[in-house]
């Protein structure tokens, strides 16, 4: 019986992240594959994919971007700009109004929330502001300030802890068992499932919200107005 959801944020709760990806890419003429090329060729000569790292706030965002770009100088000629990535990034994300309205109906229906977000440490203000997180999420577990990733079974132990000690009362014998994980990354999803989560990966509105509902026994919220209205 789930009584616990763990959702992620982006791609989930927001428009996908393809989409930023291509802002940037219009904007800066610099490809996905450029980018995914220079991380590989750090992760080669360091040890450590700089991604990985930004999320776990080991490097500072301004040390990510500069890595990239001297990884990039070698391929591009030039040495690009890169500091205005998250303002491109945030300004092609909107929140997904139909995956919001479903969390916040869980949350009335009496689930407990939890937002767990591979994410960077600078940018918490701008991704805050975008949503209630506040509002529905009673535990948000964020990549950056925990040290850990998904789908690292670490941080998905944490947020179970997190979880229990947050209402021991109510939640003190919580399992994974108990809880729903929603995350648009196959990935991250077959690793909650080897904990023994069940879990939905998030494709589209249309897939995930009655699967979603389902899982839960949620019901449509009633329609307001007069028919025709």
């Amino acid at each position: 019986m789930i009584r616990a959801i763990i959702c992620d944020f982006g791609g989930v709760l927001t428009t996908p992240l393809l989409r930023s990806f291509m802002a940037f890419q219009d904007q800066t003429g610099i490809s996905g594959k450029s980018l995914g090329k220079a991380m590989l060729r750090i992760l080669e000569r360091e040890g450590v994919h700089p991604l990985y790292e930004l999320e776990k706030g080991r490097i500072s965002e301004a040390d990510y971007l500069a890595k990239v770009a001297a990884q990039l100088e070698e391929e591009l000629d030039h040495r690009p700009r890169m500091v205005s990535f998250s303002e491109i990034f945030f300004a092609a994300l909107d929140p997904n109004e139909p995956m919001i309205d479903t969390m916040r109906h869980a949350k009335a229906a009496g689930y407990r929330m939890a937002l767990l977000t591979n994410n960077v440490r600078e940018w918490e203000p701008l991704w805050r502001a975008m949503l209630p997180v506040d509002e529905i999420f009673e535990l948000v577990v964020d990549s950056a300030f925990v040290g850990m990733r998904k789908p690292e079974p670490e941080i998905y132990h944490l947020t179970l802890d997190r979880l229990r000690a947050h209402d021991e009362a109510e939640l003190g014998d919580l399992e994974f068992g108990d809880c729903l994980f929603i995350d648009d990354f196959e990935v991250n999803c077959r690793a909650a499932r080897e904990l023994g989560v069940e879990a939905i990966q998030f494709e589209s509105n249309e897939q995930a919200v009655p699967e979603i509902r389902g899982a839960l026994g949620l019901t449509e919220p009633a329609k307001t107005g007069m028919p025709g209205s």
